[in-house]
């Protein structure tokens, strides 16, 4: 029997490995129009990309990093992108699994009457007992491919969990960063209201004993109230919002809300203006997204193949070794018992089911197709607006430098005047209100810069070739999960 069903597994597993077709067509990457330079930018496109930095050697600040590899093993959404990716992991061993030979075993006991007429001359026992034990051999040969293509289909939609796995991290360290930048420059315009609301106090404070020296009318002294409390009134306001975007920093983090330890918000002169952006062409190979739109395109492909191999003949085999006895060491030997048996199964009608099925995979396979179309396109949009909204923010940034210095001179020269009596305090004052909400649209333009710096990154696809750093945690009263390939 052992040599028989060896025999019919073999032949099989050749005619099946001779016949080596897979329904459907074989997946091959789309055709996209790829620009050959990024809109905006004037210089021929090169090799050099500043998405081939990682992120550690971008972010020179050692408070913002510790706060991003916290991210990295604390978030939630990075919890939740590692354990999908395990998720995925098993349902492609689920989807491969049917190509190989399905094996199982059951065994029972039995105590029952003999037959009426018998009785043991030796006990007078009516009873018996019996054991029964067998294995069982199954397996589909893959003619048509309806297997290889599930399977190819579950290892796609797997390696488009890591591509999300690897956006998240992406999307995490990008926010993390932008909401570090933000509260730096919260931490900024709290201390020119400060600063501005001490100026103002004291101009008040100067008015009012003018006032009630008969030296100064009540015009000067409530204008003066006036843009004190205008002024003060932004100082609780700003504390509030420096707590709010440390309890959203802390939700990143996955930790409790509590304070943030930073530094100074840093310069932006240093930034270049012109960004090295890399081959547009370099996109569809860096960007998560991208990658996992076009994984998810190839799951869908395989699974057309599988709907339309659904429609052919299934051939299987199947064998049978087991045994009945009244005694187990007798199992297989007299009361041995086997069958090897092969058998096909043709759907005829199914009232068009099957049919509607390949055309559903065909729909899903043409919207998947369009989804990776629109992330290509999408990639080469944000990449393009982002450089050129880095080189227009450093411009303006320069020229509301200007203007910050300028008003600051003016203050200094009003200041000047009054003193030696040739102006009114008012136009010490009008100065003062005119450099207050220049200082802020300074700090502004500083943080947006940063802010569209880490984008412009993000844009390009930066950090992809960092080390995976989202590992799932131990489930509730469970061991640490297998690593992934990529893992190993």
């Amino acid at each position: 029997m052992k040599r028989a069903l060896c025999i019919v597994l073999l032949a099989a597993s050749g005619l099946a490995s001779a016949l080596g077709c897979a329904m459907g067509p074989n997946y091959k990457r789309p055709e996209v129009a790829t620009p050959e330079q990024y809109r905006g930018v004037e210089k021929p496109a090169a090799d050099v990309s500043l998405a081939d930095k990682p992120w550690w050697d971008l972010f020179q600040d050692e408070n913002l990093k510790v706060l991003i590899d916290e991210a990295l093993k604390n978030s939630p959404d990075a919890q939740v992108a590692a354990w999908r990716v395990e998720q995925y992991r098993a349902q492609a061993g689920i989807a491969r699994a049917p190509l190989f030979p399905q094996l199982d075993a059951s065994g029972g006991w039995t105590r029952r009457d003999k037959a009426s007429s018998y009785v043991d001359p030796t006990s007078g026992n009516t009873e018996m007992e019996l054991y029964t034990a067998q294995f069982a051999l199954s397996w589909e040969i893959d003619l048509w491919g309806r297997l290889r293509r599930l399977n190819e289909a579950g290892r796609a939609q797997y390696l488009a969990s890591e591509e999300a796995r690897r956006g998240v991290m992406l999307s995490l360290v990008a926010n993390v960063a932008s909401g570090y930048y933000e509260l730096c420059a919260l931490d900024q315009y709290l201390d020119i209201a400060r600063n501005t609301t001490q100026a103002f106090q004291t101009t008040f404070d100067l008015f009012d004993r003018k006032l009630k020296g008969g030296a100064a009318s009540a015009l000067q002294t409530t204008s003066a109230q006036g843009d004190l409390g205008n002024v003060a009134a932004q100082v609780p306001d700003l504390e509030a919002s420096i707590v709010q975007k440390e309890n959203a920093l802390c939700v990143l983090l996955g930790r409790p809300p509590g304070p943030i330890k930073r530094s100074a918000l840093p310069s932006t002169e240093t930034l270049p203006l012109d960004v090295p952006a890399g081959l547009p062409s370099a996109l569809l190979e860096r960007r998560p997204d991208v990658r996992e739109a076009e994984e998810a395109l190839v799951a869908y492909n395989a699974n057309v193949g599988a709907a339309k191999a659904s429609m052919f003949p299934t051939i299987s085999l199947t064998g049978l070794l087991g045994g009945v006895s009244p005694e187990v060491n007798q199992l297989f030997g007299d009361g041995k018992r086997w069958s090897v048996s092969a058998g096909l199964f043709q759907p005829l009608f199914h009232g068009g089911a099957l049919w509607f099925q390949y055309e559903a995979a065909k729909a899903l396979y043409g919207q998947s197709l369009a989804q990776y179309e629109q992330a290509v396109n999408n990639a080469f949009a944000e990449a393009s607006t982002n450089l050129v909204t880095n080189q227009k923010l450093a411009e303006s940034e320069e020229h509301q430098r200007s203007s910050v210095n300028a008003y600051r001179e003016a203050v200094r020269l009003s200041n000047e005047r009054y003193n030696s009596g040739l102006s009114s305090y008012f136009e010490v004052l009008l100065m003062m209100e005119r450099l207050y909400p220049a200082e802020q649209f300074l700090i502004t333009y500083q943080y947006r810069r940063l802010a569209n710096f880490i984008q412009l990154y993000k844009a390009l696809g930066g950090g992809w070739q960092t080390p995976d750093q989202l590992q799932p945690r131990p489930a509730p009263d469970q061991g640490q999960p297998a690593p992934t390939p990529a893992q190993k």
